[in-house]
């Protein structure tokens, strides 16, 4: 083989790599190492997508109740296992119809193209209400829930669905522990 041809082909080898590089660390950053969920911005350009192609979408926001305390009474690693176990619920309750996201902290989002195709509000409320069992100790873990149906937005925007679905989470934190609104 020519040595010229080699030659050239070696820059063209370097971007390659450093594409492929480029590419693994975007798709890490778009991804909570904890619960393997997207992050915010990684779900936010999906979200929006979805939210103006379906018009049947629901948003939705979780937010742990209580989750200080387990990191106090039972450590950091008690708190992770929580997450992980939340983060596997709510995925496995949107399917292949939605997707989840941990925005940070105990706060999760989801957006469901087609609720028809889920097990229903109720159901999630009850998954994300079970136990979570860490190193034989059995944590309570409950959640709050607010949704938004694309239908009741003036303009289907994320933010406008994120804020119904914030306002709705907080209503539902000030009628007690295990609620959705």
């Amino acid at each position: 083989m020519d040595t010229h041809v080699i030659a050239a082909g070696l820059p063209a080898l370097g971007w390659a790599i450093h594409g492929g590089t480029l590419l693994r660390r975007l798709a890490t950053a778009r991804r909570d190492p904890l619960t393997g969920l997207h992050t915010r911005a990684g779900w936010t350009t999906r979200a929006e997508h979805l939210l103006a192609k379906h018009p049947g979408a629901l948003v939705l926001l979780v937010d742990l109740d209580d989750f200080k305390a387990v990191n106090d009474s039972h450590g950091h690693a008690a708190g992770d296992a929580v997450l992980a176990s939340t983060a596997l619920r709510l995925a496995t309750w949107c399917g292949s119809h939605g997707f989840a996201a941990r925005l940070g902290g105990d706060e999760f989002a989801a957006i469901v193209t087609d609720l028809g195709r889920t097990p229903g509000l109720p159901a999630l409320r009850a998954s994300l209400d079970r136990p979570v069992t860490h190193q034989g100790i059995v944590l309570p873990v409950s959640a709050s829930v607010g949704h938004c149906h694309r239908a009741n937005l003036l303009v289907p925007a994320l933010t406008d669905a994120l804020s119904a679905a914030d306002t709705a989470m907080y209503a539902a934190k000030g009628h007690g522990r295990r609620n959705t609104r």
